[in-house]
């Protein structure tokens, strides 16, 4: 009993010597916040519940080191479990409800604690306890911790995404260890009413295995936030399967000798060994290079095809089409995946040379390669995938251009090939297992390079789609300010006529000077709204009476010279002002062009209903046909004008939209036409300001 005693000591002694040293490392490496301070707070935690049991049996300032140890052990798994649950929290998966559970079942075990026997959490019993209430709520909660515990190591596994595994595969590993022997620990423990003394004695060195998993996540610093046929799939599954089992069995073995020739130490040292080696298999499990080496393997000796085409093609669309990565990186990566090449880089052809346009996994590459070289007419003329470490047949020598023995690794190119003309090349670098090139493998890699060709042309398409629906913006948008430009000519130029005439008279004088006032005015809000873009913070209440009479006076020399007929003065619209009077300007030149000198011009306001104000210039001229209003009048660059632009009446029902009103047009041909403007009113609160 005291080589059992002592064994246990050693064990949970050397685990708190683990875990404390990891504690310390963290606190000294890296700024302790957020789930850091929880993971410290853990190690923390199970280095004092080890040394506790290690010291199991003392007495310390008159305190019972076996009851402390008790609360600790809780406080570890607890600790644990709240780590886990954070990474969960992080990561945006729901984690309240399992907090509730572990709080619950914490509370439950720390209760049982102060009842159950000593023996029931201690390795000293040599007789079954009495299975009472107190002891199977003990054991029983500690078991279903270290069922949650596996759980949620699982869940944080699963959500977490593929490329951010890598950063937490260790912790998820050890962590799973920690729990897994608590579970096999606390299950044997149930069945047989009291805590097996060898696999207690064994759990601080299990623990402590755990340990450098842990320091492995923490200095990788990770994210921590998420007909009938064998399947290839289902083999390659079933391969490993059955390798780990007899792999486990041997270890087994194994474990059994020792423990039969190992006197006091063999079972302690059967329960690391197994524990070792289940870790050593996980983690040749979760390598990259042994589940390549196993595929190729199977595909070699258990097939007569090297692919499962359904499966191959499957992922590779997947790869092309998922978002994440730039298009050509995506396209890297789907042809790379073919021939387990871990790395490469994309060429693409532009302005007359292939230049780099991705890599992944390799630096950066700035070297570009002429379209009509040797080397771009081999790949295009012949469709050939290089092979760099061997002389394509009836190649010169020096064909392959210097700049690609730079690539680091590099091992194949792969021309994409798109409608019979070289569009882009991709090399690769070697894979992570050895791959026997042939016919087959070449067919499939032309084939996906063609339709890796066609995703990143589509790219290629739409980018350039952007750029030239960017510069259709700009154009359009000078071409509304050119309209807005020559309206105000027209003004001008009228003025200038006049003033041959009237230049004398005191009160054309005086309003010539208004009329320019008001131009210079309309072009500083022009050219401010070119300058911040026009946006709905534009608009305020307006009194539409006063924009109809700014919109008017712009044309008091005109012939015919437009008349106001304004029926209601209170109504109020949320506009900008500037752009709707420029809006109105508009609409009395097009009646000003169209109306003899004799005609007539109307320019009236009424109220239609409680919500909406109805603005009208109506005009005696020559009108317009119904097939004129309906299909050419609100086309954009389409005039019957000599010197028109075509884009008023267009430009001027949009900006009637997005205020939410509409624009009706009445006209016959000889009988002068009707623009409507219909217009949401803005209520009048109290003695709100109102902008003329």
């Amino acid at each position: 009993m005291e080589n059992a005693v002592l064994v246990a000591s050693t064990s949970h002694g050397l685990g708190a010597a683990a875990f404390a040293i990891l504690a310390l490392l963290l606190l000294m490496g890296r700024r302790v916040r957020g789930q850091h301070r929880l993971l410290v707070g853990a190690c923390a935690a199970t280095a004092l519940w080890s040394a506790a049991t290690a010291l199991h049996g003392w007495q310390v300032f008159g305190m019972d080191i076996a009851q402390a140890a008790r609360v600790l052990e809780t406080l570890r798994t607890a600790a644990w479990l709240l780590f886990l649950l954070r990474l969960l929290a992080s990561a945006g998966l729901p984690a309240k409800r399992t907090l509730v559970v572990v709080a619950l079942l914490t509370m439950v075990q720390l209760a049982a604690g102060e009842l159950a026997p000593v023996s029931v959490v201690q390795a000293n019993p040599a007789q079954p306890q009495p299975a009472h209430a107190a002891l199977i709520a003990t054991i029983g909660s500690s078991l279903l911790l270290a069922v949650a515990g596996i759980l949620l190591i699982e869940q944080l596994f699963r959500s977490t995404p593929a490329r951010e595994r890598w950063g937490i595969k260790f912790a998820c590993l050890g962590l799973g260890m920690l729990f897994v022997y608590d579970f096999y620990l606390y299950s044997d423990a149930l069945l047989f009413r009291r805590v097996q003394p060898d696999i207690w004695a064994a759990r601080g060195l299990v623990d402590a295995l755990c340990v450098p998993l842990l320091a492995v996540s923490a200095a990788r610093n990770p994210t921590w936030q998420l007909g009938l046929a064998l399947s290839r799939k289902i083999m390659l599954r079933s391969a490993a399967l059955v390798g780990c089992a007899l792999y486990l069995l041997a270890m087994a073995a194994g474990g059994w000798y020792l423990r039969s020739v190992g006197g006091a130490w063999g079972p302690v040292m059967q329960l690391i060994c197994l524990c070792g080696a289940g870790l050593l298999l996980a983690g040749i499990l979760f390598s990259g290079s042994a589940r390549a080496w196993l595929r190729v393997f199977i595909s070699k000796h258990f097939y007569q095809a090297h692919f499962d085409y359904r499966d191959e093609w499957q992922r590779f669309t997947q790869a092309l089409s998922e978002g994440g990565a730039v298009p050509g990186e995506r396209a890297i990566q789907a042809v790379a995946a073919l021939v387990e090449s871990p790395a490469g880089a994309l060429w693409i052809r532009r302005d007359g040379l292939f230049q780099p346009a991705a890599c992944w996994n390799v630096p950066a590459q700035y070297a570009a390669e002429p379209a009509d070289s040797a080397f771009s007419r081999l790949l295009e003329e012949r469709h050939w995938i290089v092979e760099v470490a061997r002389r394509v047949p009836g190649e010169p020598r020096g064909l392959l251009p210097q700049w690609l023995h730079g690539v680091p690794g590099l091992w194949l190119v792969v021309p994409l090939m798109l409608h019979g003309e070289l569009f882009g090349f991709v090399t690769l670098s070697t894979p992570r297992s050895p791959v026997t090139l042939n016919w087959e493998i070449f067919d499939l890699l032309r084939l996906a390079g063609s339709q890796a060709a066609s995703c990143l042309a589509h790219s290629e398409l739409a980018q350039r789609l952007a750029v030239a629906r960017q510069f259709e913006s700009f154009n359009r948008m000078s071409t509304f300010v050119v309209h807005d430009l020559k309206n105000l000519l027209s003004q001008h130029s009228l003025l200038l006529a006049n003033a041959e005439r009237h230049k004398s008279n005191p009160d054309f004088q005086e309003d010539m000077l208004a009329t320019l006032a008001h131009s210079v005015q309309k072009m500083t809000a022009l050219l401010q709204r070119l300058t911040r873009g026009d946006h709905a913070l534009d608009r305020a209440p307006h009194a539409l009476a006063d924009v109809l009479r700014n919109a008017a006076h712009g044309y008091q020399a005109a012939q015919p010279r437009p008349v106001l007929d304004i029926a209601d003065e209170s109504l109020l619209a949320l506009v900008d002002g500037q752009r709707l009077e420029r809006t109105i300007a508009h609409l009395l030149q097009n009646a000003i062009d169209a109306t003899p000198p004799d005609g007539r011009i109307a320019l009236g306001l009424k109220r239609v209903d409680e919500a909406w104000a109805a603005i009208e210039v109506r005009d005696t001229g020559s009108g317009m046909s119904a097939s004129f209003v309906r299909d050419r009048l609100f086309r954009p660059f389409e005039t019957t004008k000599a010197a028109g632009m075509g884009i008023g009446v267009y430009e001027s029902r949009e900006y009637i939209r997005e205020l939410g009103g509409r624009l009706e047009v009445e006209s016959r041909p000889g009988d002068g036409s009707t623009f409507r403007i219909v217009l949401p009113l803005h209520p009048v609160l109290g003695d709100m300001p109102v902008t003329a």
